[in-house]
């Protein structure tokens, strides 16, 4: 009788399956909750779901966790903006370090980058997800369709309607080289409180957002506009930078800075820019957000 080894191939099987797909689903689930640790959750959920199915019928097992990962983000997703309303002080999504896979399981790097994943709070739910199974993962629309049990006409205007939101809200960015020499500069005056050179390089409308959850000193509201936005920077400069050590990053597929004070980092630097100039100024500050970030970088 082979029973025994019968079961032990059937769950090395599972497993493979699972873990093939493991990269693709984590990235759906991050990119509609903005949350790295919310996203593992529905991963380990989704096995949990795949090891207990019967899979006799499943012919195409890839397809049915990517549904019900999807499905499970967009059920946590609701609970989550309800929860996000209470959030101490600007709510910014965890940042991930992408650059052992800069697609994050993904065919394209879509919906990855933290100010998207930020304006994308904007939309529902079910907007969010269409748009990343879209535009990140290019599924068809009759596929997306079948995740989010609606017609196809549906998906395309889902689609269609975070596309203009995101459009609308956020101009389009300068190079990778133009965003690292405008952090970079970017940095030098913000250590110095050069006002002058501060103005010069951000947008009129640019917002400031510090997350820090109500644990770390950070501003409570955004900050917005040039002069207020200097000024704030400039004010902070002689208690924040003396202590800093910066080191350089890569975070959702940009360029940003990580500051720590000896041993411990105390805030993630991203930045995104137009040819406006600096348009958002993101400070991670949260503890529970930025250390595990922190502990992901490779040496």
């Amino acid at each position: 009788m082979q029973t025994g080894n019968d079961d032990t191939d059937a769950v090395d099987q599972t497993t493979k399956e699972f873990l093939a797909a493991r990269p693709r689903l984590f990235g759906i689930a991050y990119r509609v909750l903005g949350s790295s640790a919310e996203a593992e959750d529905i991963v380990q959920e989704t096995w949990l779901r795949w090891y207990k199915a019967d899979r006799t019928n499943i012919v195409a097992p890839a397809a049915f966790l990517t549904t019900v990962t999807a499905r499970l983000a967009i059920n946590l997703a609701q609970s989550a903006r309800a929860r996000r309303e209470s959030y101490v002080g600007p709510w910014l999504p965890e940042p991930i370090d992408t650059s052992p896979d800069p697609h994050v399981g993904a065919e394209r790097a879509e919906a990855v980058e933290l100010a998207v994943l930020f304006l994308m709070e904007k939309l529902n739910p079910v907007e969010r997800a269409a748009y990343v199974l879209r535009e990140a993962f290019d599924y068809p629309y009759s596929r997306i369709a079948d995740i989010l049990e609606t017609s196809e006409a549906n998906s395309r205007q889902l689609v269609s309607r975070a596309r203009r939101h995101l459009a609308a809200e956020r101009r389009k960015q300068v190079s990778p080289a133009e965003h690292r020499r405008l952090l970079e500069v970017f940095l030098a005056a913000a250590q110095t409180g050069d006002l002058t050179v501060l103005e010069n390089l951000l947008a009129a409308d640019v917002v400031s957002y510090s997350d820090g959850g109500g644990v770390r000193g950070a501003s409570k509201i955004p900050v917005v506009g040039r002069l207020r936005v200097a000024k704030y920077l400039a004010a902070f400069a002689p208690r924040f930078w003396p202590q800093a050590d910066i080191r350089w990053v890569e975070a959702n597929g940009r360029q940003s800075a990580l500051v720590s004070v000896g041993e411990e980092a105390v805030a993630l630097l991203c930045i995104d820019a137009s040819a406006e100039g600096i348009d958002r100024i993101m400070w991670m500050m949260n503890p529970s957000k930025l250390r595990p970030y922190a502990a992901s970088l490779s040496d």
